[in-house]
């Protein structure tokens, strides 16, 4: 009962010197609300930034230059890699492309295609296509043909072959349009087995399960891609998987400059915040200390008389460090609001993409400050109330 005791009388005199008490407060709220707002930017400006590249498939894309010979095995074993979210095969570029015709619309467009499967970056939250007669268009080239999810295309594809032109042509069903934030060019996603075939079939071979004339691929015959569609699982994944390819010979391309120049960015204001912060919580700490120290030398008869009815020196020390508490909960509080305040305007002003955030922060970093609040606060107590072992009883006689 003596702590609740000395908590409560702690209460009333702190009461009692409402001004001072306020003064107090607000120096704290001096340096909190700053510090709050300055981790608010940082936190909300860099994690806006990580998050805009991770939900960027392209940042994490890493591009084979270069003509390559990649069997289906050492793909797979790329896509086994930890930091690999999504590896496929590519075939020859020059014979992945495709002539679309919306017969209803009378509309046809020339566009790139691209292997998919389960798990494909680009297309996100849509179902990808399964079989050879099912495909995924990017909006442009939806656009174009004036096609929508459930249409169905006319699909032809052209070789040369003993110098004449042949052509050859299949159904195709859209299941899905992409956005345009996914995919900006005309294309057309397909499984791969698809864009092997039309690859077989421009090499002259047959394509049996299309029904197209050609000849016989052999059964030993290993196939070969020149390129792969790989993907890293997050940003810090990038350049570790480029260094695996260079130690493969492999020369690639990546945006890892544009990754670094984020993570440099990000600990550069880890740096100065800290700086900052630490140069801020020093002041306070030495603050609440002189303040600490004023308040003994001010209460020394209140304080003889509280030691005169028994209450020890732990007890007295007690006594100051609990109206710094109440001073340091105060302020995070009062500093809390303003922060809530400044960060609705900063966002209002900066903000320019719906859903990102030039200054925030999370239940968790209010919870933090308040604890370091409270903790140097009780330090700062300690430090500057060390006097009230020195209260002498006697001084509490004196004066009554």
């Amino acid at each position: 009962m003596r702590p609740l005791l000395i908590a409560g009388l702690a209460w009333q005199d702190y009461r009692h010197e409402a001004r001072l008490s306020a003064c107090g407060v607000l120096a704290l709220v001096a340096v909190i609300a700053p510090l709050l707002v300055l981790f608010g930017l940082k936190f909300g400006l860099v994690g806006s930034l990580t998050e805009r590249l991770q939900r960027d498939p392209g940042v994490r894309e890493i591009i084979p230059l270069g003509g390559g010979r990649f069997r289906a095995a050492f793909i797979e074993e790329l896509a086994r890699q930890p930091g690999v979210a999504f590896a496929i095969p590519r075939t020859r570029q020059i014979a992945a492309t495709a002539e679309l015709l919306l017969p209803a619309q009378g509309r046809g467009v020339t566009v790139e295609m691209l292997p998919t499967a389960e798990g494909d970056p680009l297309l996100q939250e849509v179902v990808p296509p399964a079989g050879l007669q099912q495909v995924v268009l990017s909006l442009t080239a939806a656009q174009k043909l004036g096609a929508k999810a459930g249409d169905e295309l006319q699909a032809s594809f052209s070789r040369q072959q003993a110098g004449q032109v042949q052509w050859r042509q299949t159904r195709l069903q859209v299941v899905a349009v992409l956005p345009l934030a996914a995919f900006e060019r005309d294309a057309l996603f397909a499984s791969l087995a698809l864009l092997e075939a039309v690859e077989d079939y421009r090499d002259g071979r047959a394509v049996p399960a299309l029904g197209w004339q050609g000849e016989v691929r052999p059964a030993q015959a290993a196939r070969i891609y020149p390129a792969f569609r790989l993907y890293a699982r997050e940003l810090g994944d990038v350049e570790p998987l480029r260094r695996m390819l260079a130690e493969r010979r492999l020369l690639v391309s990546t945006q890892a400059a544009q990754i670094a120049q984020v993570q440099s960015l990000s600990r550069n204001l880890d740096l100065v915040f800290w700086i900052i912060a630490s140069l801020a919580v020093a002041g306070a700490v030495a603050a609440v200390a002189a303040g600490a120290l004023a308040a003994v030398a001010r209460k020394q008869r209140e304080l003889a008389v509280l030691r005169l009815l028994g209450f020890g020196s732990a007890a007295l020390l007690l006594f100051v460090i609990c109206q710094a508490l109440y001073s340091a909960v105060l302020a995070g509080a009062v500093a809390g609001l303003l922060y809530l305040l400044a960060e609705q305007g900063l966002n209002r002003l900066f903000m320019q993409v719906p859903g990102e955030y030039a200054s925030h922060l999370l239940p968790v970093h209010y919870l933090v400050a308040l604890c370091v609040v409270l903790l140097a606060s009780t330090a700062a107590a300690a430090l500057g109330g060390w006097r009230v072992a020195r209260v002498d009883p006697c001084q509490g006689i004196r004066d009554v």
